[in-house]
């Protein structure tokens, strides 16, 4: 009876799971600090949607990029917590196409990130490279066509990184009550070139020219003040070394939450390590958590929005035409 208990499924007991055990700080992690970390990243990449899409002069290429970010981040916080609670405390009683549907998601988001963290290091490297013909190289059509393709490409890299697993659900499910996610090595090897190395070369290229750019500018700019007092355009370039340093940061983070993860994710193939991946993918997932944070801290436009959105302010007339920068 004790046995039967401990089963997913107690009327079939030859094909069930036992369900998951798990200890007190376990317990206090998946249903306590999991769940508050899923409706923190939603309410505040949930503000950051509705600050850029309602302020009209937040409507720029690099606000857009941004905004698509914070919409993967949203999809983090609504799907891909509450499913890590919910395998982690409970037998998967959703049926096997709710769980193919659920990994699916979670891989859509993951690659649509990564795909908007390249689209703002390509943004940075036209702003300091070539700033002259930015905003003609750089237009919000542009911009969000590059945004539309992100998001379809990430979903056709995940349908065919799973294929099969979409074909027959719960195929790699080892007994019923479990949702666990495979998919066959050529699918591994597709996810590893492009949602790991071809995304990190060109960041890391870019970043680089992005760096040697804005150092000559540097010595530009103070050669331009020993040598005269017409300090606008000095200011306009500082504005742009500014954002793209900002911008540097969230990369950066993104880089250290994601990396770690996916790395040792690939090592650990035949189980080995998985509770270390476990807690890198706890990390990865804090970084959709992070990622406003680190907007409240360099820009100030997004403070403000707040203090509107907060005080309902936004819901005045006229309100989309507010100065927020």
């Amino acid at each position: 009876m004790d046995t039967e208990d401990h089963l997913c499924f107690p009327q079939q007991p030859n094909i069930s799971c036992q369900r998951p055990s798990f200890n007190w700080s376990e317990a206090f992690l998946f249903r306590v600090v999991l769940p508050l970390e899923s409706i923190l990243t939603m309410l505040l990449n949930l503000l950051v949607i509705i600050s850029i899409s309602h302020f009209r002069q937040l409507h720029t290429p690099t606000n857009l990029i941004l905004c698509s970010l914070a919409v993967s981040d949203f999809l983090v916080g609504l799907v891909a917590m509450p499913g890590e609670s919910y395998v982690n405390t409970s037998c998967w009683f959703l049926g096997d196409n709710l769980c193919c549907l659920w990994n699916y998601m979670l891989f859509i988001s993951a690659s649509a990130s990564v795909g908007n963290m390249v689209l703002i290091s390509v943004d940075r490297y036209v702003a300091i490279c070539d700033p002259l013909r930015y905003t003609v190289k750089v237009t919000m059509k542009r911009t969000r066509l590059c945004v539309g393709l992100c998001w379809f490409f990430a979903c056709i890299h995940c349908g065919i990184m799973f294929k099969d697993y979409l074909a027959h659900p719960g195929k790699f499910n080892s007994c019923r009550g479990e949702c666990v996610l495979g998919f066959e090595s050529y699918g591994g090897i597709l996810d590893m070139v492009m949602s790991l190395i071809l995304p990190l070369i060109i960041i890391i290229t870019l970043y680089i020219r992005v760096y040697v750019a804005a150092m000559s500018q540097a010595r530009a700019m103070r050669t331009h003040l020993a040598c005269s007092k017409v300090k606008q355009p000095v200011r306009v370039k500082k504005s742009e070394l500014k954002a793209a340093r900002n911008l540097g940061v969230l990369v950066l983070v993104f880089l250290l939450c994601f990396c770690p993860y996916y790395i040792v994710g690939l090592m650990a193939d035949d189980g080995t390590l998985a509770s270390l991946v476990q807690s890198l993918l706890y990390l990865y997932d804090f970084n959709s958590c992070l990622n406003p944070f680190i907007y409240a801290l360099f820009y100030p436009w997004f403070q403000r929005a707040i203090k509107h959105i907060v005080t309902l302010r936004i819901l005045k007339p006229g309100s989309r035409e507010t100065h927020i920068l």
